[in-house]
């Protein structure tokens, strides 16, 4: 795909391009104001950064009709709803619709400490061993960490000792791009450092290695539960998005060794704009991203899974999906477990991973849910420039529901429900 300097899509060129995915897509409703509203993003980002967004897509369904927008380039190439790409922290809801769903069971309690023994057995949460007793473990919850509100230090972003100013997992890599990362490892950092960035529950930091600690409790209670040895993967699959779940979704997948490096197609690579250039990654190691980072899929499975979930139709009762949306730490009231609340959009996540970055969102009165992909990052003027690529995913939203919402649109949502069992 050829990326250069700005050139901008025609409208006639952005519809025909639209009417050719709704003839593959019957099921969805083709919408030229939708498109011009998610095009128009795209370009006003065009302007800004002076570089070409190779697209910026949008997936919205309501409670009686779906929509799919994939808003390209000149040069770049339009996604249809089965485009599989990396959907990086969306992980992270997964694992706590795992975690809240092993509360709601009686396995586990968000309550407890790491130190506390899992319900009903004497083994611990986590190892007594040296490489798990980080800062703080015996004060640290379950709740906490869904929170980033338990001073877990993230080695996978922040500096670590004798890793050269890097992150540990950015070093290990630069040494290694084949090595497959574990999670004793990861938390071994912190322990070994004894690195923190607060007593639990005194403030907020985004933490993937809180979430790390997560998935290796995944791993621990399903082991007990099966009576063999499971992995966090191995429950996402068989619980949450495998044929014997209750919403299957089969082209999920939650990659855990460096050789699962690939993605199958139809995928979308992701592309990063530094001062050296445009670079295009098609694969990546995704091993130290466990529970926090590591999931790909499509546009219909992420949104369905997000809608069912929030609608108490998947693993979560209403009253555990409640829970999940306002269970919010004091110093962050935004940030609940596993999900931030972000009006006019409602509920969900945001990932950012290897040229990828994504939204998804469900909103409960208004029965919208959004998923947005964008497979670019401008690097150039370092985190300012990619967090105006991460914004314009927000506005794209908000955008498109403007659109619905709009007394002047032919869009506007009908008043007939329709289930998701339907769709």
């Amino acid at each position: 795909m050829k990326i250069g300097g700005i050139v901008l899509r025609g409208v006639l060129a952005g519809w025909l391009c639209l009417m050719t995915l709704a003839l593959e897509l019957p099921a969805q409703d083709a919408s030229p104001e939708l498109f011009r509203a998610v095009d128009r993003v795209r370009q006003d980002l065009e302007k800004e950064l002076g570089a070409a967004i190779p697209s910026l897509n949008l997936y919205l369904q309501t409670s009686n009709k779906v929509y799919f927008v994939s808003a390209p380039s000149a040069d770049g190439k339009a996604l249809t709803t089965n485009t599989i790409f990396r959907f990086a922290s969306n992980t992270k809801v997964f694992t706590a619709a795992a975690i809240l769903n092993l509360h709601q069971q009686g396995k586990l309690r968000i309550q407890d400490r790491l130190s506390d023994k899992i319900p009903g057995t004497e083994e611990p949460y986590l190892p007594a061993t040296p490489a798990w007793n980080i800062p703080n473990r015996e004060r640290i919850t379950l709740e906490m960490l869904l929170q980033h509100a338990a001073g877990v230090y993230d080695v996978s972003n922040d500096p670590v000792p004798e890793c050269d100013g890097m992150s540990y997992e950015t070093y290990k890599l630069s040494k290694d791009p084949s090595h497959t990362f574990s999670a004793e490892e990861l938390v071994g950092q912190a322990a070994r450092h004894k690195l923190s960035y607060f007593e639990p529950g005194k403030g907020y930091h985004y933490s993937n290695t809180g979430y790390t600690l997560l998935g290796e409790i995944i791993a621990r209670v399903y082991s007990i539960q099966c009576g063999t040895r499971k992995s966090c993967s191995d429950y996402f699959h068989e619980v949450l998005t495998g044929p014997e779940s209750p919403v299957p979704l089969p082209d999920i997948r939650f990659p855990n060794q460096a050789s699962d490096k690939t993605l199958p197609e139809p995928f979308s690579p992701g592309y990063i704009l530094d001062k050296g250039g445009l670079h295009t990654l098609a694969e990546g190691n995704v091993s130290a991203n466990v529970a926090e980072g590591n999931g790909y899929g499509s546009f219909y499975s992420l949104n369905r899974f997000i809608r069912t979930l929030f609608q108490g139709k998947n693993v979560l009762r209403p009253e555990t999906v409640s829970l999940m949306q306002k269970s919010a730490s004091a110093h962050n009231p935004n940030y609940a477990l596993g999900c931030f609340h972000r009006e006019p959009l409602g509920y969900g996540h945001d990932g950012a991973r290897m040229g990828n970055i994504s939204i998804m969102v469900y909103h409960p009165q208004t029965e919208i849910s959004i998923v947005v992909y964008m497979p670019f990052w401008d690097l150039r003027e370092g985190r300012d420039s990619l967090i105006k690529c991460i914004e314009v995913l927000f506005r794209a939203a908000d955008r498109a529901i403007g659109v619905l919402q709009s007394p002047k649109s032919s869009e506007a949502p009908a008043e007939a429900k329709k289930s998701d069992a339907e769709d």
